[in-house]
């Protein structure tokens, strides 16, 4: 995927452009733009180096969180939800699913008895099944609803990755504000007292949000929503194979 494709932008930029907001707006009443010159030139490429280098930065933080709350829950929801016993979907439903992804992956499904005596190597079969389906469904355009999960969970997840960086950057801004008011850091557009109070504000918005909003459950949520899309995506592919 490219840096500006609809999946970036929502999964990766967004998450940076949120975690970086304070000092997005310390810098906006910090510098002068009424001309613009050298130090106008240095900030705006700063960031825009910023965005390019925190979203990467959300992306493999996020990737890292997802190791750990998967490891913590039992697995992908592509692999917990075909498991027997689930209530996600009927059995008949998941017998159908695994038995035609089986056929495609050309090896026999997990039985019961498998599930119980084997977790390991059961999980792997459904492991390969979320592979499989996941390259089968890159067409976004067929698959439309499951590729706005995808986007929601890249989101949450990235989010979530960059949480306590967020927050730290917002611990400085609202330092340097701190600062700037008592008179002891000048900085070239010495802004007004308002101007400080409003990135103030930010910064208060910015951390609550983070604070009560960013968190395990919501990525979790968003997770099984995209699980089970990427599951129910099995009956465009079997109608597509009769």
């Amino acid at each position: 995927m490219g840096f500006l494709d609809s999946y970036s932008i929502r999964a990766r930029l967004f998450p940076a452009v949120w975690a970086i907001a304070p000092a997005i707006a310390l810098a906006t009443v910090a510098v002068t733009w009424n001309a613009f010159s050298l130090p106008q030139a240095i900030t705006t490429l700063a960031v825009g180096v910023i965005f390019v280098g925190f979203s990467d930065i959300a992306r493999r933080f996020g990737k890292r969180a997802e190791r750990q709350i998967f490891s913590s829950t039992g697995g992908r929801p592509a692999i917990t939800l075909l498991r027997r016993g689930k209530q996600e979907f009927a059995e008949e439903t998941k017998d159908r699913y695994r038995n035609f992804l089986a056929k495609q992956l050309g090896e026999p499904a997990p039985t019961a008895e498998n599930e119980l005596n084997n977790p390991r190597i059961a999980d792997g079969f459904y492991e390969r099944c979320g592979n499989w389906l996941r390259e089968r469904t890159r067409d976004t355009t067929k698959f439309k609803i499951l590729f706005e999960e995808n986007k929601t969970y890249g989101f949450r997840r990235n989010l979530y990755g960059v949480k306590w960086p967020a927050l730290t950057l917002n611990a400085v801004v609202v330092l340097i504000c701190l600062l700037i008011i008592s008179r002891k850091m000048d900085v070239p557009n010495d802004p007004s007292l308002l101007q400080v109070f409003t990135v103030l504000m930010i910064a208060v918005i910015h951390a609550a949000f983070f604070f009560f909003f960013v968190g395990k459950k919501a990525v979790l949520e968003a997770s099984d929503q995209y699980g089970r899309q990427l599951i129910l995506s099995c009956e465009t592919l079997i109608n597509e194979t009769k």
